[in-house]
């Protein structure tokens, strides 16, 4: 059975981690992914605001590396009047790191779990979804399964369709891919440290913040979702989960009538302008918010001004 739990006693005040005081709650998808595993892996999550029978709700799916500190700012702003619902995905954040012998790294595991999440805690038909990196194309999967129950999406450098043709693969995240992946992320924690240090660009990370960042990842073992996120990948006919992106992709027409909203760091050399573009002309009616000075990590280099826009769009 899916399972899930909370303490009023455990928060995550305990890690002093700036803004990010919230509930820790858990979510057990229920029997083991891959069979041979003796336990499921927990998933943390965020579940804050109001919970009475036909609040809005805010769902909000991050990517690879962050985790839902990223999206600390959000809930506090709009916990008052929205239920935020702010996942880690498993083996990121504050959620299980289990081995590849204990959970399989995937899109579609992803997505299912996140399904089975959202399900347990009845959010009704009032949805928002949030998604950046490659919780664009986790959020967006699932939320087809669920059309009828998404109002409004905010979508923030990310992606919930295939690389667009005339953007090149980024060499940084080829090279994550290459042999000596495992050694850069797993081993130097090369992709953490430089989502730290390349993802905002208006100004270099504050010390507190950047930890809050680094935290999870502070082993070899507890840096395996990070590298697995990478290799998983789908970049041609054939891949593993290609065919999950494509019928995504296939189908975003279903959100055709979805009031969105897309903010947009013009600065992110991986979602870049190629990807942006590819969002604004499926959806020519969304509200687009440039910011030409921002980086991938709108929500840290543009805060200030994202989350107003995010604030007054819900």
């Amino acid at each position: 059975m899916n399972t899930a739990s909370s303490s009023p006693d455990a928060t995550t005040a305990h890690l002093g981690l700036p803004d990010y005081n919230f509930q820790s709650n858990w979510f057990t998808p229920g029997s083991p992914v891959t069979p041979g595993s003796s336990n499921s892996p927990k998933m943390h999550y965020i579940d804050e605001g109001p919970r009475t029978q036909g609040t809005p709700a805010l769902v909000m799916v991050h990517g690879n590396p962050t985790w839902s500190f990223y999206y600390r700012r959000l809930v506090n702003a709009l916990s008052k009047t929205h239920r935020c619902i702010a996942v880690d995905h498993i083996g990121m954040g504050l959620s299980d790191k289990p081995s590849d012998l204990e959970y399989e790294y995937t899109l579609q595991n992803r997505v299912d779990n996140l399904d089975a999440l959202i399900e347990s805690l009845n959010l009704g038909d009032n949805i928002t979804l949030v998604v950046h990196d490659w919780g664009g194309m986790i959020g967006s999967t699932w939320a087809l399964r669920h059309a009828d129950r998404i109002k409004k999406l905010v979508i923030l450098n990310t992606a919930a369709f295939g690389l667009p043709k005339d953007k090149p693969l980024p060499w940084q995240i080829g090279i994550c891919r290459s042999p000596v992946g495992a050694l850069l992320v797993r081993g130097l924690n090369g992709f953490v440290k430089g989502g730290v240090k390349n993802c905002v660009t208006r100004q270099p990370m504050r010390a507190e913040v950047a930890r809050g960042y680094v935290l999870p990842y502070d082993s070899w073992a507890n840096r395996i979702a990070v590298h697995r996120f990478v290799q998983d990948i789908p970049l041609k006919p054939g891949d593993r989960g290609y065919d999950i992106i494509a019928n995504t992709e296939n189908n975003l027409s279903k959100f055709a009538d979805k009031p969105m909203l897309i903010c947009w760091g013009m600065k992110d050399f991986v979602f870049d302008h190629h990807f942006l573009k590819g969002w604004a002309d499926r959806f020519p009616n969304a509200q687009v918010h440039k910011f030409e000075d921002a980086g991938h990590y709108i929500l840290e280099d543009a805060h200030e001004d994202v989350v107003p826009l995010v604030k007054q769009f819900v």
